[in-house]
């Protein structure tokens, strides 16, 4: 099964300026290269054919005669290659001489784009005349102009135009408008020196680019043999989609490059974000025949919510919406339920933070700890600890006797540890948060967590429901990496307890312990957190399907889980993602902080009672 991707490569040959015959063979074991490694795209550097250093030259009959030649003998070897090339030469179209980027299908030309975007130099050898039409080939009219989209006729999405590297980087929007006239893709020859931070303007550029328009850019710099008179080339390549970088040459690398770029998710962003990039009915649409591969290697970072350097950032972001809050709603006090836990440290830094921010006294934060049947002296001493170390409020309420009167007056059997049992407590401890707060005249800062809402993995009602949610849109890992930060960047009282609480396994602890152990851990019940925030990432923000969120999975954690172990909790975040909706329904209001938010009134708009058969039965007819 094809999941949208396209390997692409690019290369800057080994040159010598003017050599055409040299240069033709050195491109033609490019082209043997990037077959034989499974690349269906190959991009190659502007003028390659002849050198863009040929200056003057470029007037030749001779050298242009001879660069014709050569596009001719590269064409001829791309046959039964399955690999579509660009290459760069100098053509002369009806007298005038354009820098072109020649497309090469399976012994065929399939259309020549022009370069119109020229520096001063440029322009001394080359036109920037704007025609539009075709040019005599051996015999053959190919298709010439800037508005060329070439199209697979195998997967539509598949469509791709060239814009050189000056033509995005300057204020013409060629590049835009080929993206507006249908491609996906955008094939980037690029002939610039090698200068002090040259290397990063060109990689920033083409990021930004393909983050505007949601496509996928393949660039290829001049490279080795290239004139040094005025200045060396250094063949960097990049491959970027949607401004993440899948591959990058290091200036001088001279190695081929290859990144699957994917198409799938490139129109999941363009009908995602970019609604108004429509089709150009105006562009000239060129049909090719190629099939693509029914695999992938693609590999996805592991902890796609994690970006670092901005931890303070993000933490300052959830301060400044509790902040307002505070603010608006006139509140003396925030009140957080303290468990010793992950995701209540992190909501009880933050409402720190927040009322720094808001003028206020750390002691106005109460932090209430409610011991129950399961709570272990571990995460009770550290709840403790915590609070002293940042200076809050701490108060404790013991509910135990609460909650065995609640079952009592129930009739519910103080033995039988179902949910009723366990769900309780969990209710019982917001009941005393929401009524402190009426006492002290605060708002409870929710503590739950982006992985927790995808599951539904709360009791409703319970920790479910707050005042103001601050890890609403922070998955489990992010919040780990979080607290892990605040830690070590803290004195030794704060370090100590916030690195043990991350030690810690996660856990609800709603059933008695035993030998003051924890008895329930998440992860055994729900499965590993780094694997459901990889799928929820996978599922919400790039469209993927289940076989494709479980191929790439396999790839991305091969060697830490097996297939076996990934399609089973791929199963159950599928099932419950669908079945609990209902709970994100009614989340409380809470701050979006990374890409993803569940939140009805902004993020994910879902119906409760959506189905999720289709999607299961895709799991079920994965073979491993």
């Amino acid at each position: 099964m094809n999941f949208g991707y396209v390997k692409f490569s690019t290369f800057a040959p080994e040159i010598k300026v003017a050599d055409v015959d040299f240069n033709a063979n050195s491109i033609i074991n490019a082209i043997r290269l990037a077959s034989e490694k499974g690349a269906k795209f190959l991009v190659l550097p502007e003028l390659c054919i002849t050198g863009c250093t040929a200056g003057d030259l470029f007037n030749q009959n001779i050298l242009l005669n001879n660069a014709l030649y050569g596009l001719k003998k590269i064409t001829k070897a791309t046959q039964d290659k399955g690999v579509i090339v660009s290459v760069g030469l100098p053509l002369r179209v009806d007298g005038l001489v354009y820098n072109v980027c020649a497309i090469l299908f399976e012994g065929e030309i399939l259309g020549v784009v022009p370069k119109l975007s020229l520096s001063l130099l440029e322009q001394r050898n080359f036109s920037c005349a704007d025609y539009q039409g075709y040019v005599k080939i051996d015999d053959v009219n190919v298709p010439f102009g800037k508005d060329l989209i070439f199209k697979n006729k195998q997967n539509s999405s598949f469509k791709f135009g060239v814009a050189f590297y000056e033509e995005l980087a300057s204020g013409y929007d060629f590049g835009g408008e080929i993206v507006k006239n249908g491609a996906r893709l955008i094939v980037c020859p690029c002939a610039e020196y090698e200068y002090s931070n040259a290397s990063n303007d060109r990689l920033n550029t083409v990021l930004a680019f393909s983050k505007k328009y949601a496509c996928g850019v393949a660039l290829s710099n001049c490279g080795y043999g290239e004139s040094t008179t005025d200045g060396v080339y250094s063949g960097q390549g990049a491959v970027v989609e949607n401004g993440q970088t899948l591959a990058l040459n290091k200036p001088f690398d001279q190695e081929m490059i290859f990144a699957d770029i994917d198409l799938e998710f490139l129109d999941f962003e363009r009908n995602n974000k970019y609604k108004n990039l429509g089709i150009n009915d105006q562009s000239h649409q060129i049909d090719f025949d190629l099939e693509l591969s029914d695999d992938t290697d693609r590999v996805y970072k592991k902890y796609p919510f994690i970006n670092l350097g901005e931890e303070e950032l993000l933490i300052r972001i959830q301060a400044e919406g509790l902040k307002k809050r505070i603010l608006h709603t006139y509140a003396n006090t925030l009140i957080v339920g303290l468990s010793g836990g992950l995701d209540s440290t992190l909501a009880l830094i933050v409402a720190v933070k927040a009322m720094e921010l808001a003028g206020k006294s750390s002691k106005d934060v109460i932090a209430v700890t409610m011991p129950c049947f399961g709570t272990s002296s571990r995460t009770f001493d550290n709840s403790v600890k915590l609070a002293k170390a940042f200076n809050v409020t701490l108060k404790k309420v013991e509910i135990a006797k609460s909650v065995k009167r609640h079952l009592k007056d129930i009739e519910h059997p103080e033995n039988v540890q179902d949910a009723a049992y366990e769900n309780a407590q969990a209710r019982e401890r917001t009941q005393v948060l929401m009524d402190m707060a009426n006492m002290y005249n605060g708002l409870v800062v929710g503590t739950g967590d982006l992985s927790e809402l995808a599951l539904g993995f709360a009791t409703y009602n319970g920790d479910h429901m707050s005042m103001y949610a601050v890890n609403a849109s922070l998955p489990k890992t992010l919040i780990r990496h979080l607290t892990t930060f605040v830690a070590q960047n803290s004195k030794t009282k704060k370090r100590t307890v916030l690195l043990d609480i991350v030690d810690t396994p996660v856990s609800p602890e709603l059933l008695p312990a035993k030998d003051d152990k924890i008895q329930q851990v998440t992860e055994d019940i729900v499965g590993p957190y780094v694997l459901h925030d990889f799928f929820l990432y996978c599922m919400v923000k790039r469209g993927f399907s289940p076989k494709k969120i479980f191929k790439v999975a396999v790839n991305t954690f091969k060697g830490e889980f097996d297939g076996q172990t990934i399609l089973k909790w791929l199963k159950t975040f599928t099932r419950r993602f669908f079945t609990q909706q209902f709970k994100r329904s009614c989340l409380p209001d809470g701050v979006k902080v990374t890409e993803i938010s569940l939140s009805p009134r902004g993020g994910l708009v879902m119906p409760s009672d959506a189905v999720s058969k289709l999607w299961l039965e895709e799991l079920e007819n994965i073979n491993i």
